[in-house]
């Protein structure tokens, strides 16, 4: 589930943005910075980002996903091994 991109890092990509534009642009500033922070914002939810609080709590879901398939592996193994010896007997 993705959430809008947080409107903060967006002003401040923004400001980073136009900081590296030349000197001479300055009276267009204004405009620019809108029609730049609607047109960031934009690409930036079709980009379906997620927050680094949800990526880390799904990061923790598939390590514990992960491992249980391990152990699930491992007791599967088991079993066929035991399966294997009584067959042999």
């Amino acid at each position: 589930m993705s959430r809008p991109f947080d409107p903060e890092r967006l002003e401040e990509v923004t400001r980073r943005v136009i900081e590296a534009l030349p000197a001479g642009v300055g009276e267009l500033e204004r405009e620019f910075r809108s029609t730049l922070r609607s047109a960031l914002g934009a690409a930036l939810e079709r980009m379906e980002l997620v927050s680094r609080e949800e990526f880390d709590l799904q990061q923790a879901v598939l390590e514990r996903t992960r491992e249980k398939l391990e152990g699930l592996e491992r007791t599967v193994a088991e079993l066929e091994a035991k399966l294997d010896t009584r067959r042999e007997e």
